[in-house]
């Protein structure tokens, strides 16, 4: 808006010089311009163009987060493709397969756009969706209160839940109680490496690929491995050199993030997931990927 008056005001300072006579102050020999007549004109210029600025702003509103992902057609998501069974590159084809991908494929489905998957890092995750590198992020996300401040979540798809895994050959740990003052690994931001930070006198080490933390547990480097019970159930089935200790620590739900400004994409979402959810698809998903 400022920059508007500043516009109007220089082209008037510059269009003085070509005043037409009929504009001329006659008591003012030499001077040739009638300055209350042009201070009239500016005022109504001005003005003129303040209207315009706040119509145009205020029908920049109109064009939705989500209008602008329909006229384009696509729906950019965000995943860290290292926690299978969830998201992970296939080992024989590389392409991005999992129980995420299927759910989002399936959804953009139900809403007529075609999904392009953007990989990133967990921990920085969250960042890249409130700069808008993606439109929303599926990844075995937690809903917290922590994650509520910063995103808004769609309703919960899957209840998951953190347990602990020690080697094979670990006879003597048998609870979290026993992890106090253990060399615990865990990914970079998750709610598993809230939980073992809690732990008293753990040393607590974060990957950015969970998968890492069992091959370091394998070679010696870490005690136990704190982390969501069906991406480690995936790497003992794997790996086979790890075993899961008690119950499930927590009871968790996954959801889909949004940035906090997008509303009309987040009921748009929910929407199309309840639809899901409603017709089995989800029940399948989780046959295929994660009971498998």
């Amino acid at each position: 808006m400022l920059e508007l008056w500043h516009n109007a005001r220089y082209k008037l300072a510059l269009s003085n010089r070509f005043i037409p006579e009929k504009f001329a102050d006659t008591g003012e020999v030499g001077k040739g311009i009638n300055y209350n007549y042009l201070r009239r004109i500016s005022a109504k210029i001005i003005l003129f163009l303040i209207i315009a600025a706040v119509i145009s702003c205020s029908g920049g509103g109109d064009s939705s987060g989500l209008a602008k992902i329909e006229s384009k057609g696509v729906l950019r998501i965000g995943t860290d493709a290292t926690y299978p069974p969830f998201e992970f590159n296939d080992d024989k084809t590389g392409q991005l397969v999992g129980f995420d991908i299927d759910l989002m494929k399936s959804i953009c489905g139900k809403l007529k756009l075609k999904p392009e998957f953007i990989v990133v890092p967990f921990g920085g995750i969250i960042a890249g969706l409130r700069s808008d590198k993606y439109d929303c992020v599926i990844s075995a996300m937690t809903i917290t209160p922590e994650r509520r401040e910063a995103v808004d979540f769609t309703i919960p798809y899957y209840e998951a839940g953190q347990t602990v895994a020690v080697p094979l050959a670990d006879p003597t740990t048998k609870s979290l109680d026993d992890l106090k003052g253990k060399r615990i690994g865990v990914q970079l931001g998750t709610t598993g490496e809230m939980m073992a930070k809690k732990i008293e006198g753990a040393q607590v080490i974060s990957f950015n690929n969970i998968g890492a933390a069992f091959i370091d547990m394998e070679n010696g480097h870490l005690d136990a491995v704190l982390n969501d019970a069906p991406t480690s159930r995936r790497a003992i089935k794997v790996r086979g050199t790890a075993k899961i200790i008690g119950p499930l620590l927590s009871a968790e739900n996954y959801g889909i993030a949004v940035a906090q400004s997008d509303r009309e994409l987040l009921e748009a979402l929910n929407k199309a997931l309840q639809a899901l959810l409603d017709n089995g698809l989800v029940d399948s998903l989780n046959s295929v990927w994660v009971e498998k």
